[in-house]
């Protein structure tokens, strides 16, 4: 059963609770950063008040400065136990203070906490999720979480979907706030020549995949796409594979890549840093991902900088692909549509190819003032 809201809350105040935004990175991370970002931006309920578990003070946070609208607490401690205790004190008593009208868990670990507090108050609360963390099962503290919370946030429908299958979820309790794309950073250019001459790419028609490359998590793709370089190389013969990332599952790629006689057409480049990022993107002539992703904000990157983009047809991909509007949607695991994917790809003469349309597309439904709307639209 849903709480009832009590009458004397403050509606100018919110309350966020979270696990770790700024003492390391990640898509759930980097989601955070946005959502803050964008509140502080539009300038919105400016008394929030933030409690982070596991950052600390002093952690670099750029949000922290004298004219932000937010307050910050950290808990990060060396008896994880004692600043979980530290975080629920704390949460108690702004709730008795402060009254906000709603508390904002930003992650399912903190969802039953948040609710054993918030329901004999009768302070609503809403539990952002962000993908494969909801996907499974989850013990019944936490699906008693997520069941009466007043409101559910996720990165798209089939992020809702899983986890609504898994949890006994009601689909309409969910509200959709997908990643954004920074267009100001990630823009088109010309192909940088000093990454054609680092990777010896000249002549080349380049693909490219941006991933981790982790035992534990196969599904991004890159071995298919290995698989495939040979059927793709009778077309055309300059074609590439540059794969960014790092992981202890290259040394199996690699050897697949020798196996199959593609080992020349396969450049590991290992980490690149962010800021690095946009360059890469450029160098490339297609990105090309057949995965399962929650969402996957590497392709709205990829379309950002006027990339066209290959993903995979059962997963989050369909919202940043507009359901194939924007970019190939293919068995992620086949390798004989993932080499027609890019053959078609190549060739350039889908819609999907036209740089300047796929990054209007893109902006206008992931760009950053489309994003700060939506975050308004769900806390207003």
């Amino acid at each position: 059963m849903l709480l009832k809201k009590h009458p004397n809350l403050d509606q100018n105040r919110l309350l966020w609770c979270f696990l770790a935004v700024f003492s390391c990175e990640g898509g759930i991370q980097s989601y955070v950063k946005d959502i803050l970002d964008a509140c502080q931006n539009i300038n919105i309920n400016p008394d929030s008040h933030v409690l982070i578990l596991r950052d600390y003070p002093g952690c670099p946070n750029p949000l922290e400065t004298p004219s932000s609208s937010f307050q910050f607490e950290y808990f990060k401690s060396q008896n994880p136990v004692w600043g979980r205790i530290k975080l629920a004190i704390a949460l108690l008593t702004n709730l008795i203070q402060s009254r906000p009208r709603r508390v904002l868990c930003g992650h399912i670990n903190l969802a039953h906490l948040v609710q054993t507090i918030c329901q004999p108050l009768g302070i609503p609360y809403a539990v952002l999720t962000y993908g494969k963390e909801v996907w499974e099962t989850l013990p019944q503290k936490y699906q008693k979480a997520l069941q009466n919370a007043d409101q559910i946030w996720t990165i798209s429908r089939y992020s809702r979907d899983q986890a609504c299958a898994a949890n006994q979820l009601n689909p309409d309790r969910f509200q959709m706030l997908p990643c954004m794309v920074d267009g100001e950073k990630f823009t088109p250019g010309p192909k940088p020549q000093e990454l054609i001459q680092r990777y010896n790419l000249q002549d080349a028609r380049v693909l490219m995949t941006v991933a981790r490359l982790w035992k534990g998590d196969p599904y991004k793709g890159v071995d298919v796409t290995i698989r495939a370089l040979s059927q793709i190389a009778q077309v055309f013969p300059d074609v590439k594979y540059l794969v960014i990332g790092r992981g202890d599952d290259q040394p199996r790629l690699q050897q697949l890549a020798q196996d199959l006689g593609v080992s020349d057409r396969v450049i590991f480049a290992g980490f690149v840093p962010t800021e690095e990022l946009v360059d890469h993107y450029r160098v490339c002539d297609g990105y090309v991902m057949p995965s399962q992703e929650g969402f996957g904000i590497v392709y709205l990157e990829a379309m950002a900088c006027e990339k066209p983009v290959i993903a995979g047809d059962s997963d989050g991909s369909a919202d940043p692909l507009q359901d194939g509007k924007l970019g190939w949607q293919v068995p992620h695991r086949n390798v004989e549509a993932v080499a027609e994917a890019c053959i078609q790809l190549l060739k350039g003469e889908d819609q999907r190819c036209n740089g300047a349309w796929l990054r209007e597309q893109c902006l206008a439904h992931f760009g950053k003032p489309a994003f700060e709307g939506r975050v308004q639209e769900l806390l207003d």
